[in-house]
């Protein structure tokens, strides 16, 4: 096991990492940038150094500053969290070649799922379902005609490095084709300095799953069960929740067992995500594969009561997994909500600034994790996300009225936040209900319903397949 590790991240994912490790006797080195002097991870970790300033590209996505961090602690290893660095496969490279150990997947693992065009060969190739499309770059107008002619309108241009929404247009026909490509290719540029795109048919009325992975150096791989994260504004989460309201137990196993066969054709090493589409017909398609542990990944830690965390630095550390697949039994359902500092009336613009009242809800089955506190300054560099407030209960209606008296229960004053806008949502009559998809945010907004039962099938309607 590791005697200290270095974490390359900040806030609640910092503050998360160094728990875990406090419970594994690991001691930690926290990195900050000048605008995090006064943060939390600081404060709680066992060391820590100063590596730039605000901006992060100056700071907490400079390898070299994060290395000497590392080198100048003694510290063997380096744990990401997400975001930043965490799925840059050169810098799990040169985290290697200076003998620091990398908590997540081996370099090429990362690489290869990073390209979102070689990942839907890989699994394609294992016999992996996978939405319609282009079989890796479309570098030419023309050539994106002629795909988009063949799989059938609408289709989605997509950044092969792309996350968030970012590079990613939606077609109707071809009279929107040379704008959507143009625009995709300029915008994944300037986001992830790489134009390369790449063409998917849409699915139509789809639910968001993705599969919890683990996977050791011995060849072991389990899936820790689904996450619907269909609530989402802009393809940027809101709630997630475990299980997932459409899954039933058939499905869950077939779609897990899928995702261990696609994980196992890369000998996956770590925490990861296979994320799929899931149709109103319960047919799968795979999108992608997150190589790091996620944003959500509290409410599967809630339902199986395993320490994903925890885990993923034993296996790191070069350990057996400790679970095997029947161990692993949802014993409650959970439900997270992203607490954002931003203006839901200005087109959820960011709102960095000083919190000047902070009180977080509590109580049995209620979880938040945060960094901030009263008096705390939002930087205006980094994400806006101010806390995570997850609960669990014995079933999905309970863990819904939970988490609403939770939200009345918190209290953040200083800077406009989303907690009114998620409690619209969970009183909504179609997110009770479980009859949304990934539309559910636009049609709530623009205050539409859905003009068929029809459009989704009950839940009781569905069969698993693909």
């Amino acid at each position: 096991m590791f005697t200290k590790i270095l974490i390359a991240n900040r806030g609640e994912i910092a503050l998360r990492v160094i728990r875990a490790c406090r419970e594994l006797g690991i001691r930690t080195v926290a990195v900050y940038s000048e605008a995090d002097r006064a943060a939390l991870h600081v404060r709680f970790a066992d060391e820590d150094v100063c590596i730039g300033p605000g901006p992060a590209a100056a700071s907490y996505l400079d390898a070299k500053r994060i290395i000497a961090a590392a080198e100048v602690t003694n510290a063997g290893a380096i744990h990401p969290g997400y975001g930043f660095l965490a799925e840059n496969a050169e810098f799990a490279e040169i985290c290697e070649s200076c003998g620091i150990d990398f908590i997540g997947p081996k370099p090429d693992m990362i690489r290869r799922m990073g390209d979102k065009g070689v990942a839907k060969q890989v699994m394609k190739s294992a016999g992996i379902p996978v939405i319609p499309g282009s079989d890796g770059v479309v570098g030419t107008l023309d050539e994106a005609r002629s795909i988009a002619f063949e799989i059938g309108y609408p289709v989605l241009i997509k950044a092969v490095a792309g996350g968030g929404g970012r590079g990613m247009r939606w077609c109707n026909d071809e009279s929107e084709l040379k704008s959507a490509f143009m625009i995709a290719r300029s915008e994944a540029d300037v986001a992830f300095n790489n134009p390369d795109v790449y063409i998917e048919k849409v699915i139509l009325d789809p639910h968001h799953v993705e599969i919890q992975l683990l996977g050791d150096s011995f060849g072991n791989i389990i899936h820790l069960a689904e996450r619907d994260c269909t609530i989402q504004r802009r393809h940027q989460k809101l709630v997630e929740e475990c299980p997932s309201p459409i899954v039933t137990p058939e499905l869950r196993s077939e779609m897990g067992k899928t995702a261990i066969v696609g994980a196992s054709t890369i000998r996956y090493l770590g925490a990861g995500t296979m994320e799929f589409l899931v149709d109103r017909d319960h047919n799968f398609y795979f999108m992608e594969m997150n190589t790091r542990i996620q944003v959500e990944h509290p409410i599967t830690e809630e339902a199986t009561d395993i320490d994903l965390v925890k885990e993923q630095i034993r296996v790191a550390a070069g350990e057996k997994l400790r679970y095997r697949q029947e161990d692993v039994i949802l014993n409650w359902h959970s439900i997270e909500c992203r607490i954002n500092a931003e203006d839901t009336e200005n087109d959820f613009r960011p709102t960095p600034g000083e919190i000047t009242s902070f009180h977080v809800p509590g109580g049995h089955g209620v979880r938040v994790d945060t960094a901030a506190y009263a008096r705390y300054v939002i930087p205006p560099f980094y994400d806006s996300m101010i806390a995570k407030l997850i609960v669990r209960a014995p079933s999905r209606l309970e863990a819904i009225e939970k988490i609403k008296f939770a939200l009345e229960e918190f209290i953040v004053e200083g800077v406009p936040t989303t907690i009114d806008y998620h409690k619209k949502i969970l009183n909504h009559p179609d997110f009770v209900s479980g009859n949304f998809d990934t539309s559910f945010i636009q049609r709530m907004t623009e205050g539409r319903d859905r003009e068929t039962p029809e459009t989704t099938a009950s839940t009781d309607d569905k069969k698993p397949g693909r």
